[in-house]
């Protein structure tokens, strides 16, 4: 089973070695998004690989050739795909959903949109429950805050108003938790801040072919394989919904000798799997 990582997987140097493999689909990319695509992800000349509308093709392109890669490798297809917001993307594109250009076009728009939508912030929150998180919202949230990803038991990210973020410290630390981290991003992902990139994205994806997926991919909105017909909703759906992924985890984990594998850059999503099945 392969998981795919979302933003705050990637940095420089990303990518290396892969490029050269598949040098076709690197021109492609270049092609498609308007400027090099190898030198973003291993010399990122301009400092933008942490700009939203940088980091989300560069992150689905790295994804993409690592799968590719995995794939020539192994010779067998996954039996389930997830992947944590952004990786949904290459879980989708690993179960031919879309083909890759398709796929780097979505993930380019859904990041300029998103990078668009301002005026939020995030924060992770670690040593309380998603109960006790949301317990602290309900509390001293008022109403501007909510769950963004549901990362592992004890790990939650919270997204909403740039001012409640730092409001809300004292409150968490109260209540219990080790640690409260405000998030360098640039806007309230997975939360209604994103309404306008949400409803732009949903105009933008009624006008593309997508097909279901030949393969089950856990969707981070409903934590169950996607039914017939429901790709378009679900991703525009994805931008201001909170990311199911313990549910989604310990879903695939009920699949008899279920083995994981994390396919892109980094190891985050190898440390949040620890953490929800011990």
């Amino acid at each position: 089973m392969y998981l795919f990582p979302g933003q705050g997987s990637q940095s420089k140097g990303m990518g290396e070695g892969l490029f050269e493999r598949f040098p076709h689909i690197t021109e492609k990319a270049s092609d498609i998004l308007g400027y090099d695509i190898q030198a973003l992800c291993l010399e990122d000349p301009d400092e933008k690989l942490g700009q939203t509308q940088y980091t989300q093709p560069a992150l689905f392109t790295v994804s993409a050739l690592s799968y590719l890669a995995a794939l020539e490798t192994s010779g067998e297809k996954p039996a389930m795909t997830a992947g944590h917001s952004l990786g949904e993307y290459n879980a989708l594109f690993a179960a031919n959903a879309f083909d890759f250009a398709t796929g780097l076009r979505l993930v380019q728009k859904r990041g300029a949109l998103m990078a668009e939508a301002k005026g939020g912030g995030m924060a992770a929150v670690i040593g309380l429950t998603h109960d006790q998180v949301a317990q602290v919202l309900d509390a001293a949230g008022q109403g501007q805050v909510g769950l963004a990803n549901l990362n592992a038991p004890t790990q939650i990210v919270v997204s909403g108003a740039q001012e409640m973020i730092p409001a809300l410290q004292d409150a968490f630390k109260e209540a219990g938790a080790k640690r409260y981290i405000p998030l360098k991003v640039s806007g309230a992902f997975h939360s209604p801040f994103m309404e306008p990139a949400k409803s732009a994205f949903e105009a933008f994806l009624a006008e593309v072919a997508l097909k279901d997926p030949e393969l089950p991919v856990i969707s981070n909105v409903e934590a169950k394989p996607y039914a017939p017909g429901s790709i378009q909703q679900l991703l525009a759906e994805q931008i201001t919904s909170p990311v199911r992924w313990v549910e989604s985890i310990s879903l695939m984990n009920q699949e008899p000798d279920a083995v994981f594998e994390e396919i892109g850059p980094g190891n985050v999503l190898k440390g949040l799997l620890r953490q929800i099945l011990r």
